[in-house]
């Protein structure tokens, strides 16, 4: 929570009105909530009108609702996003002899891996394994951290077909991706702190286009969540300085499973010419 935002509100809490009162506890109790949903879905949840957070905002002294949230994410996403205090933490640890990083580790990742499929609703994924296996196209996007587990799911998914296209890569232009796409589409996003403005930016596009958008992320404070038609928030809890895509892998590898098992016969086909294709290039080593 932002201390300016905390201090604004600690003198105006007195003077505001009883709605104005309800959604600043509201903003105070659900600080997520505030700062990745659409202020519409805000209001539905708190039982305050949307007019009330605009108020509330301006009696703050703020120029409207996005400016007074926008403050709060910043202050959110320091505290996520602070690699090198993590770096800082573990070498500190190494050095006083005290911590076995390595079975840290594993626990956490363990840990994420089980908190990750617990909180998993297994009718969403189904219901996004449906929707990308009857979509034209299939947009894959990542940035920063995310690229390589993109490129991963790119290459799996392209032995199964031919329509689910790596966005950004080798410098090719997000615009030009994004162009002819329509809601017969898909895009498909992973994103992390720190988040890529232009991975933000092209969910919104994206939705404004009618394009179905799945996002992958570790915290409900993720932007793009505003505009994805379905989600999925994975555990990546770690002494590591950075975030773990262990939970991440699992659950790209688990949407692409379920892909390919409602693909039927042309996948399996297409797997197998692939296959030969890569032996008669000498792509793969063979006995």
């Amino acid at each position: 929570m932002s201390e300016s935002f905390e201090k604004r509100l600690a003198v105006a809490y007195g003077d505001l009105s009883g709605a104005l009162r309800a959604a600043a506890d509201y903003l105070v109790e659900n600080p997520l909530d505030a700062v990745s949903r659409p202020l519409r879905t805000v209001s539905a949840h708190s039982g305050v009108s949307p007019a009330a957070f605009s108020r509330l905002s301006r009696a703050l002294g703020y120029q409207n609702f996005d400016d007074l949230r926008e403050e709060m994410r910043v202050k959110i996403d320091r505290r996520v996003n602070n690699f090198a205090d993590r770096a800082g933490q573990l070498q500190k640890e190494h050095g006083e002899g005290n911590s076995d990083f390595v079975q840290s580790h594993f626990m956490a990742c363990e840990h994420n891996l089980s908190k990750t499929m617990a909180g998993l609703d297994r009718d969403t994924i189904r219901s996004v394994a449906d929707r990308l296996a009857g979509s034209r196209k299939v947009l894959l996007l990542g940035a920063l951290g995310s690229t390589g587990v993109v490129e991963y799911l790119s290459y799996m998914a392209n032995f199964c077909a031919d329509n689910w296209i790596l966005a950004n890569r080798m410098g090719a232009s997000l615009g030009g991706a994004l162009s002819g796409l329509d809601k017969r589409d898909a895009l498909l996003i992973v994103t992390k702190p720190p988040f890529a403005v232009s991975v933000i930016k092209a969910a919104r596009l994206a939705r404004e286009l009618g394009v179905f958008v799945v996002v992958i992320t570790d915290t409900h404070t993720c932007p793009a969540l505003e505009y994805a038609s379905s989600s999925f928030v994975v555990s990546t809890e770690s002494p590591h300085f950075y975030s773990s895509y262990v939970s991440t892998v699992f659950l790209i590898e688990a949407i692409v499973g379920l892909v390919v098992g409602r693909a039927g016969v042309a996948a399996q086909d297409r797997i197998a010419e692939i296959e030969l294709h890569n032996r008669q290039l000498a792509e793969v080593w063979s006995e």
